[in-house]
């Protein structure tokens, strides 16, 4: 018996919301930011997924294989500029990024 799309858009609504949520109540921390926008990008997934097993077509997985790799190098890179930055300043808070305008 196949999942119907209603069960994958309420998860994926649900994490879209988290993701959402996420990035506008905590904007001091940029950790909590990248991984609200990792729940984004999950949310995203889900969609393709679940549309991809109703209409029987493999497009959207494989566009979401696309999507995963697209996180994975933003998650890695955005980590490590967070490393570059908490080693240069002491602090990885959002605002005092906003300092190191040139």
């Amino acid at each position: 018996m196949p999942v119907p799309v209603g069960h994958f858009l309420a998860v994926a609504a649900i994490l879209f919301t988290l993701g959402v949520f996420g990035i506008f109540l905590n904007r001091k921390n940029i950790i909590v930011i990248l991984m609200s926008i990792e729940l984004i990008l999950l949310a995203v997934n889900i969609n393709l997924i679940g549309f991809s097993a109703h209409l029987g077509d493999l497009a959207g997985q494989l566009f979401a294989m696309f999507v995963l790799t697209v996180a994975a190098a933003e998650a890695a890179i955005g980590l490590a500029i967070v490393v570059v930055v908490f080693r240069a300043r002491g602090s990885i808070e959002v605002a005092d990024i906003n300092i190191m305008k040139g």
